[in-house]
């Protein structure tokens, strides 16, 4: 993969559950199916030189999902915590998990704690998967925050409140399965992203298609507020 890569890419992985239906599958074989994608992703992004990878895995509005559908997702999360955590500390990964933790078990809990603490010192990319999480909850909690310390929310602090404040903003959010939608997804961070759908559903989502998507990202021109001309003596300064 040559050209410009993202500092920062975000991911809704939608498409599960219908990649399963159309199998005749129980849609957590779908999930199941889902996560051999997220690995192969995680590693992909190492390989090409992304840094950051955001993933919505669980968000605040999953939980209406039917009761069986929500708990073979906690016990795939538990599972996954045990065996895909040995490999990401041989792969430099750091592990972030991003979101409301009070409506987790004690076991999720607890695994989420030892996963982020077993990675801590990993530098190569930063994974954070966002869990029982929402964009707006996200905002209201930094709200929150900042009320108790007596500190005036401005841009700036709000920013540095928000449970993402230690990456950078996303520079590309991808989403799979044909919806165009943010879905409370980052929705702070990603006031400035470029955005890419696909109609590939999640599992599908292998190598080609994260490079597709790289591709298309170098193609696009970030002005951020600024015109064509006004960058061109930077691009040019960069080459």
């Amino acid at each position: 993969m040559t050209g410009r890569i993202p500092h920062h890419i975000a991911i809704v992985m939608d498409g599960n559950g219908r990649w399963a239906t159309r199998r005749l599958l129980p849609r957590v074989a779908g999930h199941k199916k889902g996560l051999d994608a997220l690995r192969q992703c995680v590693r992909h992004c190492g390989e090409t030189g992304v840094k950051v990878l955001t993933v919505f895995a669980f968000s605040s509005e999953n939980w209406k999902r039917p009761a069986d559908e929500v708990s073979g997702l906690m016990e795939l999360l538990a599972g996954a915590l045990a065996r895909e955590v040995p490999q990401l500390q041989a792969e430099g990964v750091r592990l972030h998990f991003v979101g409301e933790r009070a409506g987790l078990s004690d076991k999720v809990r607890a695994g989420l704690v030892q996963a982020e603490a077993a990675t801590a010192a990993n530098t190569r990319l930063v994974f954070n998967v966002c869990f029982n999480y929402g964009g707006r909850w996200d905002i209201a909690q930094a709200a929150a925050k900042l009320a108790q310390q007596g500190e005036t929310p401005t841009e700036e602090s709000l920013g540095r409140a928000l449970a993402l404040a230690h990456v950078p903003d996303p520079d590309l959010l991808i989403r799979t399965g044909g919806e165009e939608r943010l879905s409370n997804f980052v929705l702070w961070q990603c006031a400035y992203s470029e955005l890419y759908f696909t109609d590939t559903l999640w599992p599908d989502f292998g190598d080609a298609a994260l490079d597709e998507a790289l591709a298309d990202y170098a193609r696009r021109e970030r002005r951020f507020g600024r015109t064509s001309e006004q960058l061109a003596p930077v691009h040019r300064k960069v080459a």
